[in-house]
């Protein structure tokens, strides 16, 4: 038996897949695993509140056309993963699309990548849709600074070898423990 914080080099560090024998980081292998279409969706939330959406909706927001600067940013960031993320591995990445879902006091916004590769590209989506609420915010803030994101999660992913996954409803008082 062992506890969570197990020396370099135990048997448990030797499994993980970004961990080497002496338990040093690494980047995973994936030179052997077998190309398919792998795909992610994740989406993330901009509370922006009433008063902001009330100025984004009727297109008096100062600093212009924030969802297609807000695209552009979380497009830019999506191809950039692996730049920002360690040990995260650069992919030639198929297709991103990025959409805004406003409502009365929030944007919803949803990312989707797609690959042809040996790995995922759920990190990439995270990063596009993250990155374009992040670039929300900043096109919104002289509005208002009492903005939150929150709510950034994988919704579906598809391919490769641990399958499908599709995500429950989000509750965010029932966190993952």
């Amino acid at each position: 038996m062992t506890d969570e914080h197990e020396s370099p080099g135990t048997e448990r560090a030797a499994k993980l897949t970004h961990i080497d024998d002496a338990g040093k980081a690494r980047m995973a292998d994936v030179g052997d695993k077998a190309s398919t279409d792998r795909r992610a969706t994740v989406e993330a939330t901009l509370v922006v509140g009433r008063d902001v959406m009330a100025a984004v909706s009727d297109g008096t927001s100062p600093k212009g056309n924030i969802y297609e600067t807000a695209r552009l940013a979380g497009v830019m960031a999506a191809k950039r993963t692996s730049e920002l993320i360690p040990l995260c591995h650069p992919l030639s990445i198929d297709h991103i699309e990025i959409d805004f879902h406003p409502t009365d006091d929030r944007i919803r916004i949803t990312a989707s990548v797609r690959t042809h590769g040996p790995t995922g590209v759920e990190m990439e989506a995270l990063t596009a849709a993250s990155v374009a609420g992040l670039t929300l915010y900043d096109m919104l803030k002289a509005l208002s600074h009492d903005m939150v994101l929150e709510g950034v999660r994988l919704l579906t992913k598809s391919g490769g070898r641990s399958g499908d996954y599709r995500a429950s409803e989000y509750d965010p008082d029932k966190r993952a423990t």
